[in-house]
Parts: structure tokens; sequence; C-alpha cells
């Protein structure tokens, strides 16, 4: 039994009188009440109470409108709802998977938008790609493969991706014809040409009658010019054979609010959304459709829409509505028969409207985006129902309305869940049928069909960028080192190249490795030898020639040249994470010795360059030197201390090392702040005393960190570097050091 609104809000009050305060008439301004219930609605909702939360969205919008999207918990909280009525997710939607992939790799010519053959393939950032008639359309906001986030920038044209276009004009001619069939009817209804545009979506029809696209054109063309019930049909049909498809219950829930069915159509919204919560459009639309219902009116909302019943003329609604029905008539003997379970399901589909009932659908749909409100609304009925053009079933629809907004939340639910639980369960095998695998004919693929234009090798990982083109991925990187450009249209890539995301065109990989297994093989193993070389840390070692480098000591590098771009890449593709550091040698190239750093972070700037963070690891010889893609290479011996043996010795060694440390030490602390804090952000503090001075091949990290901080040529810092002698190295700071504190300090 159901409480009447009055009392329902008073009992509503009483529960909300902890959240609101009973004196907050006297703070005036100071809150905003309305803001307060919107908080305790969004709550309830993501709480799943519905009844309470529509409840309490009714009281804030006694404060005021809202806007339509602050009803987005509240629509989420209506798709839970959905979901549990009928035990669960919907059923699932095709799409090409991993396994189903590695089984047949001719499903990935299939759209994961739609379903449907794409004619004009564009990959996305993600690296799927897509039908461009799904990416213009702007239908769903994440990718449906990977779930990354779908960013079309519509202000710009999207460029198809040029190597599958000619892979499937070559393979598919026949579907391809069809697509451009489809986008010269979209181009007309463009125009709103939508008797052309009928034409000839009825001949694509006639010769490929399971062509669900032309029938979604030629249901907008019928819209177009009025013909609601054959487009409905047209719609109805879709949403049979394809239950999964969440556009054709978008397209008929719109149909229906243009014909002024808003509860139909709201729940074939909800229906669209419950297959698919990332459907832009639809949810734009329930959001806008809540807000009606939900949201207080103007009281010549009221009067405007008795009037628009009452003042239309019989004679002209008659003679209008026959015009419709006869052309409807002509249009449905030249297309297919919808399946006959659509006229019995939805009862008087296929009967004609009477001329009242037409002119109400119109009044209802003149509302616009104008909000409809619960006295308001039902005032507004009471009106329209005791006009004396309805008759007693058409007062019996429109009293429906007049339910409070609870229980038409609770209705919605039950209804669209029960009839979504149905066609989730008669989908069975005519999805599967619709998106059927194209057989790939082999004897028409050429390994030249995948090759990459700058390396005229087969593909490996290959990427598209925004204009189309493809290339290998580590090919594309090192055109971009040098210029932001495309390789073959030198259209600009400075946003492709600042987002950094270089993902595999999965399409094209995966036909690679399915129809051209052994030239795949064979690229595959050609890159992991090319890869092992560059792995070897004694043998063609990357040599960046700039700076003094010593072991524990950090060394941030700003990279810039194409050259080294490429050295620090390859240093990570690899793993090894690890490169020589040598300074320049005019005669030689670079000096004899060095010190490996190991690469703790790279940071990318926007243009390519890029702030690496890397600290010294162990030193070496150079052998023997080369260069390799415009930067040095070396074969290379590590150097490690002479261990000292003697007690005796080891004994005047620790000594030694205590002296020269707190040397260091004072020196340091004797410094001006602004040179001891210079000192402290680019090497950090001075390395703690070690109890073990043999411990590393290297020795204690105080002596590399004093030889980098010290104010001394390179040329002898270097040669300090080289020696493998403890002892030796400290007496050589001893020096230096003595040498400073006799300076004064200035």
């Amino acid at each position: 039994m159901s409480v009447p609104n009055s009392d329902a809000e008073e009992i509503l009050e009483e529960k909300l009188g902890f959240f609101i305060d009973s004196d907050s008439e006297r703070v005036g301004d100071n809150v905003d009440h309305q803001t307060l219930l919107l908080q305790r609605a969004d709550a309830l909702a993501s709480e799943n109470r519905l009844k309470e939360a529509l409840d309490v969205f009714l009281m804030a919008l006694r404060y005021g409108s809202v806007r339509p999207d602050q009803l987005s918990t509240l629509l989420d909280c209506i798709l839970r709802s959905f979901r549990k009525k009928v035990g669960g997710e919907p059923a699932a939607q095709p799409t090409f998977t991993s396994k189903n992939s590695e089984d047949n790799a001719s499903d990935v010519f299939n759209c994961p938008g739609c379903f449907k053959f794409f004619g004009e393939p564009v990959t996305i950032v993600c690296g799927h790609s897509y039908c461009k008639r799904c990416l213009q359309r702007d239908l769903f906001s994440k990718c449906k493969l990977c779930g990354e986030d779908v960013v079309v920038n519509l202000s710009r044209e999207l460029r198809p991706n040029v190597v599958l276009c000619n892979l499937i004009e070559k393979c598919f001619p026949d579907d391809t014809k069809r697509c451009k069939l489809i986008t010269e009817i979209e181009i007309l209804l463009k125009r709103k040409l939508f008797e052309e545009a009928v034409t000839l979506a009825n001949n694509v029809i006639e010769s490929d009658p399971s062509n669900v696209l032309a029938r979604t054109c030629r249901a907008e063309a019928l819209a177009g010019l009025g013909k609601y019930k054959c487009a409905l049909s047209d719609l109805e049909m879709l949403c049979m054979s394809s239950a999964n498809w969440p556009e054709a219950h978008f397209r008929k829930g719109m149909l229906l609010q243009e014909m002024g069915q808003v509860d139909e159509a709201l729940q074939v919204l909800l229906h669209c959304l419950a297959l698919d919560k990332h459907f832009t459009l639809a949810r734009k639309e329930v959001e806008k459709i809540l807000y009606q219902l939900l949201s207080p009116t103007e009281e010549n909302v009221k009067v405007g829409l008795r009037e628009t019943v009452q003042n239309s003329s019989t004679h002209a609604r008659s003679k209008t509505f026959l015009g419709d029905a006869q052309s409807d008539t002509q249009i449905q003997a030249a297309s297919p028969r919808p399946h006959p379970d659509v006229e019995e399901e939805h009862g008087g589909t296929s009967q004609v409207e009477s001329p009242d009932r037409r002119s109400l659908n119109r009044a209802h749909s003149l509302r616009g985006n104008r909000p409809l409100d619960g006295p308001a609304r039902d005032e507004g009925l009471k009106r329209v129902c005791s006009a004396p053009q309805l008759g007693g079933q058409e007062k019996g629809v429109f009293l429906k309305r007049k339910l409070s907004i609870s229980e038409i939340g609770s209705s919605l639910v039950h209804s669209v869940g029960n009839k979504l639980k149905k066609q989730a369960e008669s989908v069975g095998d005519s999805q599967c049928a619709s998106t059927a695998c194209k057989a790939i004919p082999l004897e028409l693929l050429e390994a030249n069909d995948f090759e990459c234009s700058l390396c005229m090798r087969l593909f490996y990982e290959p990427v598209t960028t925004p204009c189309g083109h493809t290339f290998c991925k580590s090919c594309l990187e090192r055109c971009l080192d040098h210029t932001p450009q495309c390789p073959l249209c030198k259209e600009s890539l400075k946003e492709y190249l600042a987002c950094r995301k270089y993902n595999i065109t999965d399409v094209l990989e995966k036909v690679i490795r399915q129809c051209l297994m052994e030239e795949y093989l064979e690229r595959q193993k050609s890159h992991t030898e090319e890869t092992k070389e560059l792995s070897d840390l004694t043998k063609n070692v990357p040599i960046f020639v700039c700076t003094m480098a010593y072991p524990t000591v950090p060394c941030p590098l700003h990279v810039f040249e194409p050259r080294y771009r490429l050295m620090i890449r390859r240093c990570m593709e690899t793993g090894t994470k690890q490169f020589g550091m040598c300074i320049n040698d005019p005669r030689k190239g670079f000096a004899d010795y060095g010190c490996m750093l190991l690469i703790r972070n790279v940071h990318f700037l926007p243009d390519g360059r890029s702030v690496v963070d890397t600290v010294g690891r162990k030193r070496f010889r150079v052998l023997e030197r080369g260069m390799k893609d415009g930067y040095s290479i070396a074969d290379i011996q590590y150097l490690e201390d002479v261990r000292v043996q003697d007690v005796e010795e080891l004994s005047k060694l620790q000594e030694l090392h205590d002296q020269v440390y707190e040397q260091a030490r004072t020196w340091f602390h004797n410094l001006k702040n602004r040179f001891r804090c210079q000192i402290l952000q680019h090497f950090g503090p001075m390395p703690e005393k070690e109890a073990d001075i043999q411990a590393t091949p290297n020795g204690p990290a105080c002596c590399w960190w004093l030889l980098a901080v010290l104010p001394v040529d390179p040329r002898y810092q270097l040669s300090v570097l080289s020696m493998m002698s403890l002892r030796e190295r400290l007496l050589k700071i001893q020096h230096i050091l003595t040498y400073l504190q006799s300076i004064p300090n200035e």
C-alpha cells in the first residue's frame, strides 16, 4: 500500500532532520539546502536505495532546478537495479578476445563498436581499430576491448588506416563496396535527402537483407520523412536480430522519444545502457529524461500542453495523418516485412493510430527539454485527459504518468529488467550469425602488403599514426627523434609525440601472425638477435660522450640529440638500463677510461627530449672503439681495486682512510653555505664512513663523492678514476684537500 505524497514527504523530512538543522531557515543564504539534499540523494543512490533517493531528489528540487548531469548517480543506481533484476550482467557482447583471435584472425575485421565489417577502419590511440562511422558518431567513451578512454578530436577529419584499407579492399571487395554504399546513404542523410536515402537503402537491403547498417540508415531516413511506424518496424527488427548491439536500442529510444512516447523511450535507452554503460549519447539522453520527469516546470508549459491538444484542427490532423499513413503503406510494401513477433509485442504498432492520439504524441514531444514536475505534471495530464478528443484507452495510457515518482522508478526497474532478461536469453545464435568471421583469402595475401616503408621489411610491432600511416614501432621512434612529422605525409605529430603512446596496431599484428607465420617468425628472429647484441655489457657497449661519472654518484642528464635519444631508448627496451659514460678525447673520440651508468628514471618532455636520472656503477677501460647508428660503442673491461691482504698494511690503509674522511668533512663544513647547498642539491650528502673499506670492487663511496665535488680538472679526475689502488686514490684526494684548505675561503 503506497503512502500519499504529502505524508511521504513529511516522513522523509523527519528522517532528514539529522541532516538539515530545523533552525536552518534562520541561517539564510549561509546554508545551501539544495546542495545538502543532493549530496544526501547521491549517498542513497550509491547505497542502491532508489525509492528514498528519488524522494530526496524531489525535495532538493523545491529549492530550484538542477543540471541533468547531476542525476548521474541516480542513473547508475537504476542500472544496477536492472542487472540485479536479471540476475547479473547482460549477455556478453561479441568481442574478439585474445583467445578467439588466436583461433581465427579473420574476426578482427569486425568493428568492436558495432560488431559489423568495417569498410574504413580508423586506428585509435590504444591500437585497436573501429569503423570510421562509429567514431564519428561518438557513441562510446571507452574502448570496447581494453577499456582505455577513446579520445577523438571531431574537429579534425578522422584518417582511416591506409594499410588496413588497402588490405580489406583487396581481400573483401564486395564488402568494401557495400560499405561505400552505406557511406553514400549517410551523406544523403546529412543533406536531408531522405527520399533518395530510402531508395538507396532499399536497394542495399534487397541485395543483402542481413545488412543492419542499411536498415539503420533507412530507419533514420523514414523518421526524417515522418514515417515513424516504418522506421520503428526497422528498428524493432534490428533490436531482435542484433539484441546485443547498443546502437540499435539507442536509435529506437530516440525515435520513440521523437514520437512522444517518453516512457517507452526511457525503457529502451536504459536497456541500451545496460548493454553498454559507456554509451555516452544514451547516458546524456536518459539524464535529460530523468531531469524532465523530476524537475519542476513553469505554468506556461502546462497551459501550452493543453492548448496544443485543444487548438489542433481535427480536420488538419486527420488529413496529415492519412497522408502519412498512405506513404507508410507504400514504403512498407517496398521494404521487407518486420519480424512478426515485433507486432505482437507492441500490440498496436501495425495498426493505424487515431488522429487524436497522434496529436497527443506530438504535443508530448513539443516539451523538448522543458522539465515536468510531479504536481504540475499531474495537473497538466488531468487537463489533457479531460479533453473531449480523448477516449478511454488514451486516458488510461496517460493516467499511468500520475504515479508518484518513486513508484515510477520501481516500475521502470521491474518492467525493463524483465524485458532485458527475456532479450538476453533470446540472443542465441542470431548475434553470432551477424558477426560471423570472414575467411581471409590467403592466396591474395603477400608479404609486400605488410612492408614498412622505412626499413623495407615486414612490420614488427606495427604502430599507426593519427594520419593513418603505419610503421614499425622502432622505425617510427627513430624518425621522431629527428623531427615530429610523419615520414610519409609530413603531417605534424607533435601531439602524438607528446602522448608517447606507441601502441601496437592490434589488427595488423594478428593478421601477420596468423597468415604470414613463416615471415613473422623470421622477422622476430632477426629482431631477437639485434636485441641480444645490444644486451651485451662487455661488447658493443653504448658510450655517452659527455662528462665525468663516478661509482655510486648520481649523474642527471639532459638528452636532446637524436642519437642519444635512440641510445637511451634501446637501453630501456633491452632491459639492461646501462650505458658507459666517458669524457671527450680530441684524438680518440672519447677517453680510455669511464664509468657505467644505471638508468633509474626517464622523464620524457613533450618535444621528445628527456631528463634521465642515472647513478654510477662499475669503472671500465676501453679495449676497442666503434660506431652504431650515430653513437659511439666500445668493447670494455671492468676495473676492480687490488685487495690488500696483509693485516698491517690494511690497518695503515684504514688509518689513512679515516684521516682523509675527517679532513674532507672539515673542508665541507667550512664551505660557504651557498656552495654547500649547491653540492647537496646536485650530488646529495656526503656518504657515511664504511666499516669495511674493501667491501666493494670500487672501494668506499666517500672517495668518489669527494672526487666529484672537488674543483679539479677532469683530466686529473680521470687519472684518479683509472687507479686500481685505494691507497693511491686516498693520497691523491688528501693532497687536493690539503691544497684547498691552504687557500683562503673566499
